[in-house]
């Protein structure tokens, strides 16, 4: 496994200055938002599809540094009810689509998205039980009229680009959890896959490990990032918690840098049970710790991980 970094904390840098940060700390892979939810400030997609010069430059910058790409990203929500929107960001996709190919990647990492609970919805609806019986009848119209129809295309889409599509399980989406993520599998084919964010499985009360095992070979992409559950908020008031990131002390969970949310007990059963099933690619650190500054939640998140992670192939079990 390598560790690596979702740049677009680093977007206010200039791409060539964050390239040397981020290698200067010691990771070995990038992870590069093309736009939608993320900013796109470190791959200017249009340009890199027009000219081979400008894919060998930018594949330079990169490698020179001893750097690898793990995946473009380009979370957002094409199923979104405003076609406008929707639009806009499946356009988005299928470049970023396109560009893995022209640049030799094979993850590109997206949202589900989530559509509306009707043809005439004007924004999406997160079904989260199943009665009254309109919540039912949503969840059939989404995923039979829009959810599979649309992801079966863009499964063989990516398909003939040689791509993996991998969805960050995420609350708000159709896919938040693996029961969600192998239900699209099985209907859409093995070109949809999993971009693993543990954060978002343990403030619903999901077990990562367990996750894991039963995602197997479906986990194409992971994000290093961590929560932390405040019994004292969350006792009272669960965890759908619908206050501001930033409204820390009231929260029921927050998103925190690797090791301040669960300790090296947990994030390595966690890495070798990756290992177990057969993932030996990028752990790719997001930061999205507010009472911590981008440097310093990367910064820690590295020094972690070089401890946890399983870098070498596994010798002979000689023993055995």
């Amino acid at each position: 496994m390598k560790i690596g970094v979702f740049t677009v904390a680093f977007g206010g840098m200039p791409f060539e200055k964050a390239l040397d940060y981020v290698a200067g700390v010691g990771v070995e892979a990038v992870e590069i938002g093309t736009g939608n939810y993320p900013p796109d400030a470190h791959c200017p997609v249009d340009k890199l599809l027009e000219s081979e010069s400008a894919r060998k430059d930018y594949l330079k910058a990169i490698e020179s540094r001893g750097l690898i790409i793990s995946a473009l990203s380009c979370h957002g929500n094409p199923l979104h009810p405003n076609k406008e929107f929707a639009k806009a960001n499946h356009d988005v996709h299928r470049k970023t689509v396109e560009l893995a190919q022209k640049l030799g990647i094979e993850r590109v990492i997206n949202f589900s998205g989530c559509p509306g609970d009707s043809p005439s919805a004007q924004k999406p609806n997160w079904v989260t039980c199943p009665w009254p019986p309109d919540f039912s009848e949503i969840i059939k119209w989404q995923w039979d009229e829009v959810v599979i129809p649309y992801w079966k295309e863009e499964a063989k889409f990516a398909k003939a680009h040689g791509v993996k599509v991998c969805f960050e399980m995420h609350p708000g989406f159709v896919v938040y959890n693996p029961e969600t993520m192998l239900k699209l599998r099985n209907a859409c084919g093995d070109a949809l896959g999993c971009n693993f964010d543990p954060s978002h499985l343990f403030w619903q009360g999901i077990e990562p490990t367990a996750a894991i095992r039963m995602l197997g070979d479906a986990i194409y992409h992971f994000h290093g990032k961590d929560c932390r559950i405040y019994d004292w908020n969350s006792k009272v008031n669960g965890v759908l918690d619908t206050k501001n990131y930033t409204d820390e002390i009231h929260r029921s969970w927050i998103f925190r840098t690797i090791g301040y949310g669960h300790d090296a007990d947990v994030w390595k059963d966690m890495l070798s049970t990756l290992r177990m099933v057969g993932y030996d690619w990028v752990i790719s650190i997001e930061h999205e710790d507010s009472l911590m500054s981008q440097n310093e939640g990367f910064e820690k998140a590295v020094a972690f991980l070089k401890d946890a992670v399983i870098s070498q192939k596994p010798g002979e079990a000689f023993w055995a």
